[in-house]
Parts: structure tokens; C-alpha cells; sequence
């Protein structure tokens, strides 16, 4: 039997970083991994926060890198849980960087991050549904069974 609904934002989660020399590239831009890194971990908590367990990475869905975040500019996370399953949440992570100097704000990446909650075993345990409540968490919502059935259909091809 499926546990309670729970508000989509009950879940969001932000996390500011300032990019520092040993995080860039030679084109003194982030290093994409460490974005990555930077989302799977905020995924983690995001999820875990829903969840109240234990999580693994399923998968790391999409990541779309729109623009680059350079040396100096701080970078914020924001994600959410968009949709779940049985065991998994699909967790939204949007991240944007901020030129302190100039004000320029821009989005640099998005990405869709599919977790399970595991107990202490590592079994998949069940998690809440959510429902939205913003317009943007509304659309979030309601292009999840699409992604869903996409990522479904991309482990039937690669089996």
C-alpha cells in the first residue's frame, strides 16, 4: 500500500559553492564532473530527505550543461523531487551560476537524477508519492510519467 503524499517542496533542497581555481579547467570554467558530483550528492540529500532513508543512485538521467560557471562565480543547486515509484524518485536538480561583480545570472545546467531508498540491507523500501503545488513543480509533475516511460523503454534496448 502506497504511503501518504507529501508536497513536492517538502523536499527542496539548495546548495551555493563558489568555483575556485582547483575546480576549473584550463578555460577557467567548472569542470563538468564536478557539477556531476555536485549533483549527485544534492540528489542524495534531496531524495533522502523524502525518503527518510537510505539512497542510491539509479541513474543520472540527463544532464544538460546549457552554459558555463567560471572561476569566481558561485553556483546554486536547487532540487526537488519531481515524481516517484514504488522504491525510486526521480529528482529534478537545477543549477544556476551568479557573477557576484557583475549580477549576471545565468542557468548553466539541468539534469534528472532517478534514486532508490534502501534500508540498512540495501533492499529497495517503498517512499511517498508527492504532489505539486507551484506551476513549476505542476509541470515537473506531469512530464514525469513521460521520462518515466523513456527511461523504461532505454533499459529495454539495453537488454
Amino acid at each position: 500500500m502506497k504511503t501518504n503524499a507529501v508536497p513536492m517542496g517538502q523536499s527542496r533542497t539548495i546548495q551555493s559553492h563558489l568555483i575556485l581555481p582547483p575546480d576549473t579547467n584550463h578555460h577557467k570554467t567548472i569542470f563538468g564532473g564536478k557539477v556531476l558530483a555536485y549533483i549527485d550528492e544534492i540528489a542524495a540529500i534531496t531524495s533522502m530527505k523524502h525518503a527518510k532513508s537510505e539512497v542510491v543512485t539509479a541513474s543520472i538521467d540527463s544532464v544538460d550543461f546549457l552554459s558555463p560557471a567560471r572561476e569566481g562565480d558561485i553556483i546554486e543547486l536547487e532540487s526537488v523531487v519531481s515524481s516517484t515509484g514504488r522504491s525510486s524518485m526521480e529528482v529534478y536538480v537545477r543549477v544556476v551560476s551568479r557573477n557576484l561583480m557583475t549580477g549576471e545570472e545565468k542557468l548553466t545546467t539541468e539534469s534528472f537524477v532517478t534514486m532508490v531508498a534502501v534500508d540498512e540491507e540495501g533492499k529497495p523500501v517503498e517512499v511517498p508519492s508527492v504532489y505539486p503545488e507551484t506551476e513549476g513543480e505542476k509541470r515537473l509533475f506531469n512530464t514525469g510519467p513521460a521520462r518515466r516511460e523513456h527511461r523504461k523503454q532505454k533499459r529495454m534496448i539495453a537488454h
